[in-house]
């Protein structure tokens, strides 16, 4: 496999979201210096999720994304909701207590449901499906499963012959479904959310890229052509801040995911693979995860590359990756192929916190499970700006580390780590 640098523009990759969204935002630019309530800097999930719930309690928002709403990780991803709220949080029982697990797990059930009742209330569309399997190659996976079952009620296990009657594939052993989680266009249903924002009076600038922080109680940032002074100041650009803020460039990685789109499939193709309109996702570290898009292609992803570089032929090797597990696609013609960025964080549990004892907050580091806890950390800001921080100060209590080896063995630190795992997925 060889590597490349990212292209990164300040349009939006060249995807199947982005060819299918419902239009096209054109936000301005910021030029000259503002005053609002609160100030969010990143225009995806976190952020206009944020912007959706401070506008609702009636707080005077300004939404500042780099380059278009949705054009990282929000807009590039495999479109799951899948509920959890990043890594199991009795992990974190030392620092949080069993009340706070509790908290967590619960938060976990009601990121789905933010989802559900916010494209209900305002109508957004955004291919919303609902339906999801988790597939085994192991019977270690199949043993997860008997075990999580007992404890949800919600998962329905299938053995092999009933998984294929979701997903037609000789390479599994078996999995579960489940009925309350499921799949969206994500571009779509963020630049719908940023709308929504919109309509309640926050002011969007796109092409906008913060270029400073001034911290303190009345904070503030800087842009290339002007500024915003707030009384808070919300950061939600996860793996896309850069070196803006040195203490969460040290604690977030960026890794690389990649997506393929195939043509339409047709009816006969749809009975041979994806028989149930679900979304999937396997059950190994360095999983494959795809899905039916609403005009039936298949988008199916994986790849995870931890270098901070792309892979030249990243086409080829996501085809190969989905005609192992659907041999009968051979002929099918691939329509799009792009990548994105995860914000990855040591213990893979999202990082919400302030910095400097100031007003300014953060979130980051979903580690590839962003679409719904997105929309719950949406709500935890919120409540925080809103006087309420009993969740808040929860999540701030998980103690989180640096990446070890600094700025130049972090990323080889951990794809050592990864091709550790990669070998206990063959096993």
């Amino acid at each position: 496999m060889f590597l490349k640098a990212t292209a990164d523009t300040r349009e939006h990759t060249d995807s199947y979201y982005a060819a299918s969204a419902n239009w096209q935002t054109n936000y301005p630019e910021l030029e000259g210096d503002i005053e609002v309530d609160v100030v969010i800097v990143g225009g995806g999930f976190s952020g206009v999720a944020t912007a959706v719930e401070l506008g609702e309690r009636g707080y005077k928002v300004a939404l500042l994304e780099a380059n278009r709403i949705g054009w990282g990780a929000s807009g590039r991803n495999g479109g799951q909701i899948i509920g959890g709220y990043g890594q199991n949080p009795s992990a974190f029982k030392a620092n949080i207590g069993t009340e706070g697990v509790e908290v967590v797990e619960n938060m976990g059930v009601e990121c789905v449901e933010i989802i559900k009742q916010r494209i209900e209330k305002y109508n957004i569309d955004c291919g919303l499906k609902w339906g999801y399997c988790e597939v085994g190659l192991k019977r270690r996976h199949l043993k997860d499963y008997r075990k999580w079952a007992e404890e949800e009620p919600q998962i329905k296990l299938l053995d092999r012959d009933e998984l294929k009657h979701y997903v037609n594939s000789e390479i599994y052993l078996g999995g579960y479904y489940r009925e309350d989680w499921g799949h969206i266009q994500p571009l779509n249903l963020c630049i719908g959310e940023a709308k929504v924002a919109e309509s309640m009076g926050a002011v969007i600038f796109e092409q906008t890229r913060v270029t400073g922080v001034t911290y303190g109680k009345n904070p503030a940032v800087q842009t290339e052509k002007g500024s915003v002074r707030a009384n808070h100041v919300i950061l939600c650009g996860n793996a896309y801040m850069g070196n803006l803020v040195p203490y969460l460039d040290a604690r977030v990685l960026p890794a690389t995911s990649c997506v393929i789109g195939t043509e339409p499939l047709t009816e006969e193709q749809q009975r041979q693979t994806m028989v149930r309109d679900v979304a999937v996702c396997d059950s190994r570290t360095a999983l494959d995860y795809y899905r039916l898009s609403a005009d039936k292609r298949l988008l199916f992803g994986g790849l995870s590359n931890y270098s901070g570089l792309d892979p030249t032929n990243a086409t080829e090797i996501m085809r190969a990756k989905m005609l192992r597990v659907f041999p009968s696609l051979k002929e099918v013609k691939i329509d799009f192929s792009w990548s994105g960025r995860m914000g990855i964080s040591v213990r893979r549990m999202p990082q919400i916190g302030r910095i400097k004892d100031s007003n300014v907050l953060y979130i980051s580091g979903y580690s590839g499970h962003g679409v719904a806890p997105t929309h719950m950390t949406g709500r935890i800001l919120a409540e925080a700006v809103d006087g309420d921080t009993h969740r808040f100060d929860i999540m701030n209590k998980m103690f989180h580390l640096p990446w070890p080896g600094g700025k130049l063995l972090r990323r080889p630190a951990m794809a050592i780590g990864m091709m550790y795992y990669k070998t206990l997925d063959r096993f």
